[in-house]
């Protein structure tokens, strides 16, 4: 079924739309709550909110705004932001092995077979090194744009500004592939 098709339907409630698009994009999902949570069952948890929330605000869901993963992606990384930021979500990790905060950026494996479930490894790869600094600290480790700024030692307005671009980048090379 094509994709925009399936997303209308997904907006007037059809469940079997609502199965196919969880089937689609769920592996994925999954991956970018867990690059930012880093718990299997919370992110478990958090990718099926997602999708329950999608679906009850599906109607605010625009074609002209945006493709459908990308308004999907935002929703799971905001959830995902918003958990690890919960009190119950801080309280637990109090006791945690200093292991599991691993940076994750040096070993370039954020994008995990999961998250890389849609192939968008290899385009991030191809971006400079300043936009994946970026990239990985905004959107695979659940960074504020303000945090990002502090530890990359940059004006927030530069952390923005890169942003924009490097996701114009990737918009590019996606469109380039699918023949856009």
């Amino acid at each position: 079924m094509q994709l925009d098709l399936l997303v209308e339907k997904f907006k007037q409630k059809d469940v079997k739309a609502f199965e196919t698009l969880y089937k689609m994009y769920s592996k994925s999902m999954h991956g970018v709550i867990y690059n930012i949570i880093k718990d299997h069952d919370i992110s478990e948890e958090v990718m099926q909110d997602v999708f329950i929330k999608a679906w009850n605000s599906s109607s605010t869901y625009s074609a002209e705004k945006g493709r459908f993963f990308t308004w999907i992606l935002n929703i799971a990384r905001n959830a995902a932001i918003d958990k690890t930021r919960s009190k119950n979500f801080k309280n637990s990790g109090k006791n945690l092995n200093v292991d599991f905060f691993v940076d994750i950026i040096e070993n370039n494996e954020s994008l995990d077979a999961q998250t890389d479930a849609l192939g968008i490894k290899k385009f991030v790869s191809k971006l400079a090194d300043k936009c994946l600094e970026v990239i990985e600290l905004l959107y695979f480790k659940g960074y504020t744009q303000k945090e990002a700024s502090e530890t990359l030692n940059m004006p927030i307005g530069t952390i923005k500004t890169r942003n924009r671009n490097c996701i114009n980048e990737l918009r590019l090379m996606l469109d380039i592939k699918n023949g856009y």
